[in-house]
C-alpha cells in the first residue's frame, strides 16, 4: 500500500470513545440530569439510581423561557433538592454539561436570578458526601430524554417506576451496555 501512496491511518479518522454509565459505589445514589430548550421555553430531567443501578426516581420540569445552560443548571438544583429531601446523604451528580461542573467551583457562572437558589443547593451539598462530575451526551441518553419531557409538561412530573419513554435506554445501562461516541481530533 506504501508504494501507491495509501496512507491506512488517515490523521483525520474518527476516535471511537465509549460512553457507559456507571452506576455508584455501596451507599451512594447518583443522579444523570440535563437540560433542554427550544423556540418556546426549557426544561431539565434526571433520574436516580443505586449501587445496583436500580431505578429509585425521576422528574422532568419545565423551567419556562430560558436557554438550555438556565435548565441544566435548574436539572442540578431539582436533583440535590430531591437527595436533601429524601435524606440521600451520599450523592453522585453527572451532567453533560461541563460548564454547569465548573458552577460548582465558580458560582459567578450562574445566573444572577439563579444565584440565591444555587448557593442554597451549594450549602446543602456541603452536609453530604457530593461529587458532581462530567459525562459525554452519549452517556446521559435517559437524562436527555425526561428533559425532552418536560418540555411539553407545565408542572414538575416524578416518577417512581422507571417511565416508559426511557425503558429501552435505561435496561441497556443496567446491563452495562456501552454508547459509542465519534470524535474528530
Amino acid at each position: 500500500m506504501k508504494k501507491f501512496n495509501v496512507n491506512l491511518h488517515p490523521s483525520n479518522a474518527p476516535k471511537i470513545i465509549e460512553a457507559l454509565c456507571h452506576p455508584p459505589i455501596t451507599s451512594w445514589i447518583k443522579c444523570n440530569t440535563d437540560g433542554s430548550s427550544n423556540f418556546n421555553t426549557s426544561s431539565c430531567g434526571g433520574i436516580f439510581s443505586n449501587s445496583d443501578a436500580d431505578f429509585l426516581l425521576g422528574f422532568a420540569e419545565n423551567v419556562g423561557p430560558e436557554n438550555a445552560y438556565y435548565a441544566k443548571l435548574c436539572g442540578a438544583m431539582r436533583a440535590i433538592d430531591i437527595a436533601h429531601q429524601n435524606n440521600w446523604s451520599n450523592l453522585w451528580l453527572e451532567l453533560d454539561s461541563a460548564l454547569v461542573v465548573n458552577a460548582f467551583k465558580n458560582k459567578y457562572v450562574v445566573p444572577w436570578k439563579l444565584r440565591n437558589r444555587w448557593n442554597n443547593c451549594i450549602i446543602k451539598t456541603r452536609r453530604m458526601n457530593f461529587i458532581a462530575s462530567h459525562v459525554f451526551r452519549d452517556g446521559n441518553q435517559c437524562a436527555n430524554i425526561l428533559a425532552n419531557f418536560g418540555l411539553a409538561s407545565n408542572h414538575l412530573t416524578m416518577w417512581l417506576v422507571v417511565p416508559n419513554c426511557i425503558r429501552v435506554h435505561y435496561v441497556q445501562n443496567k446491563l452495562g451496555m456501552s454508547n459509542f461516541r465519534f470524535v474528530n481530533f
